[in-house]
């Protein structure tokens, strides 16, 4: 934060500890939708051919660009952040798939950008796995539940603050830097 006012809190999130809790979502929130759909079915099956390998994979890939531009359509639906002002890309290094803006927000409206791709990449492919009975959607939504567990890790801790308190992403870690209101920031 070079050239700015010193934050009142820092949210930074520990990546192997998401990776790890990421991994268990994901095979809780599977065998969790396999228990469902065996309900719904009476039984469960699920078969492997390399055309639902090749969906899966390609799936997966599209999802998680989807839950990158989600999150953008979040900054700017609930953070009135303008579309010039946000970056989606990927970090190797950290491996990490990533969405950003340089502009602040209420904490209330970055806890509802981080929450949307959730929903919308994860939930609903649930639900269509579920009601058309396939087993590929099930992993594709497990996989991105799982995958939302930054996210997760990240709104737990600005639940901590008021809704009004001021927010700036950085543009390369997944780190928050958090402003009380009121105060002048650069």
């Amino acid at each position: 934060m070079e050239g700015s006012a010193q934050p009142d809190r820092i949210v930074e999130i520990d990546l192997p500890k998401v990776a790890k809790s990421g991994l268990w979502i994901t095979i809780l929130t599977l065998v969790g939708l396999l228990v469902v759909k065996g309900f719904i079915d009476g039984g469960v099956s699920y078969s492997v051919t390399i055309w639902s390998f090749l969906f899966l994979m390609v799936g997966y890939v599209v999802l998680i660009v989807l839950h990158e531009l989600i999150h953008l359509l979040g900054f700017r639906v609930f953070g009135k952040v303008p579309w010039r002002s946000m970056v989606i890309g990927m970090n190797l290094k950290l491996g990490i798939a990533y969405a950003t803006t340089d502009r602040l927000m209420t904490n209330k409206a970055i806890q509802k950008a981080l929450l949307l791709p959730f929903w919308t990449t994860g939930v609903v492919p649930a639900i269509i796995g579920l009601t058309i009975g396939n087993g590929v959607w099930l992993t594709l939504a497990a996989l991105l539940i799982g995958g939302a567990a930054g996210d997760f890790a990240m709104y737990k801790e600005l639940r901590k603050l008021p809704d009004d308190w001021l927010v700036k992403d950085d543009p390369q870690l997944p780190k928050l830097y958090l402003f009380k209101p009121g105060r002048e920031i650069m």
